[in-house]
């Protein structure tokens, strides 16, 4: 990894203009997931106790290059401050004189957010005007938002080029575990691929089949690759018009030396809702009037074995239908294995991706596994083996340098 991180660089004194991800889930105008907020903390507290003075953007929602005051950052002031136990300063613009006059006047350890980056068009549109626009409020350009860096917007990529650019705190921790999944894992190596189709991650799924040991496929994704051996699947949720390329990919892993791991069990409801009658029937005899809601425990004893010595894992999609109980009983299984493997030091694992990490914390594993991710395209871009021009960008300076 090629970039400078904040630790190589004298921040004293310096306007630190510092890329975030404060696109948080929120209800009536307050924050209901702090996460995203927490996760910085290091960065911010690292860059006060340097000394730097710290101008934070982010985006929030989608206005579309117009002002919308129901998408104003104005209130997450309040939420930054009480997460990073710190005053924080907001300037209702994003650049021009306002903008400019708000960042001359922060002192060292102050921290200023501006308003959603997305209320300008240049954003979206990485023009060079607007970014040059940024680029006259600070010093130092720092990325600690890797959920944003596989879009080449203004302000994660562009602004990269006209500052000294380095990665913040969290975007160092992100990319070192990304890297210790798949660039460099410890082996052998699984992959855990699940949620409703296949046509949306194709070429995870190949990306993925080249790299790891075994991949497992739970959810809706797996019954397609099951009806794609022939087998009937009743009314599961399947991709039938994708059989062809599951059928592609099973060679592809083939070839490559990966093992496909499929269900041989299944949960089926005739109906869905919370605590449905249902039945576990292998997956050679599923009835036609059923449809499959879960991975079942003959097919996580299965899993388990096969993954007894692997040393890496990297996590994306739940086994099943997870939001509704007792469906959740597969994904908490699995994550249970990998959690207790985690803890005892026999396994790196690594998860991400919004479902995912809604499932991990439905089964009370999320704490122990070694990183989760919070971002969602970008995780499934880095997945796909491609390269995020955020990224891209602090490399391209950082060996410039």
């Amino acid at each position: 990894m090629n970039f400078k991180s904040i630790k190589d660089i004298n921040v004293q004194g310096k306007t630190i203009l510092l890329r975030t991800d404060l696109n948080v889930p929120t209800e009536d105008g307050k924050v209901t997931d702090t996460t995203r907020i927490d996760r910085l903390k290091p960065t911010i507290d690292y860059l006060r106790e340097a000394g730097a003075r710290i101008l934070v953007l982010s985006h929030f929602g989608r206005p579309d290059g117009e002002n919308n005051s129901g998408l104003s950052l104005a209130f997450l002031a309040p939420a930054l401050q009480q997460q990073w136990s710190a005053d924080v300063k907001f300037c209702q613009s994003t650049i021009g004189e306002q903008a400019e006059t708000f960042a001359a006047s922060l002192k060292d350890g102050d921290i200023g957010l501006l308003e959603n980056l997305r209320f300008n068009k240049g954003e979206k549109a990485n023009d060079s005007e607007f970014a040059a626009s940024l680029a006259k409020l600070g010093d130092i350009y720092v990325n600690d938002a890797f959920s944003c860096s596989h879009r080449a917007h203004a302000s994660t990529e562009g602004l990269a080029y006209l500052l000294p650019a380095a990665a913040g705190l969290l975007m160092e921790e992100e990319l070192k575990a990304l890297d210790a999944a798949l660039e460099n894992p410890q082996k052998p190596l699984a992959a855990v691929a699940g949620g409703s189709k296949i046509s949306t991650k194709l070429s995870v799924l190949y990306n993925l089949s080249e790299r790891v040991d075994f991949l497992i496929l739970g959810g809706g994704m797996a019954n397609t690759f099951l009806h794609a051996q022939g087998i009937d699947i009743g009314k599961s949720l399947c991709e039938k018009d994708m059989a062809d390329e599951a059928r592609k990919i099973m060679e592809h892993a083939k070839k490559s030396g990966c093992e496909i791991i499929l269900p041989v069990d299944l949960v089926t409801v005739t109906e869905l809702h919370e605590n449905a009658a249902y039945e576990t029937v292998s997956t050679d005899n599923i009835p036609p009037n059923v449809m499959a809601v879960d991975t079942g425990p003959e097919s996580i004893k299965h899993v388990t074995k096969k993954i007894a010595d692997c040393k890496t894992i990297v996590w994306n999609g739940p086994m099943g239908v997870f939001e509704i109980k007792p469906f959740d009983e597969g994904t908490n299984a699995l994550a249970k294995v990998v959690a207790a493997k985690t803890k005892t030091g026999e396994m790196v694992s690594i998860a991400g991706g919004g479902d995912t990490v809604a499932a991990l914390e439905n089964a009370g594993t999320a704490s122990d596994f070694s990183y989760i991710s919070t971002a969602g395209g970008a995780f499934l871009e880095w997945l796909e083996g491609k390269s995020l021009p955020g990224i891209a960008a602090l490399e391209i300076t950082g060996k410039a340098a």
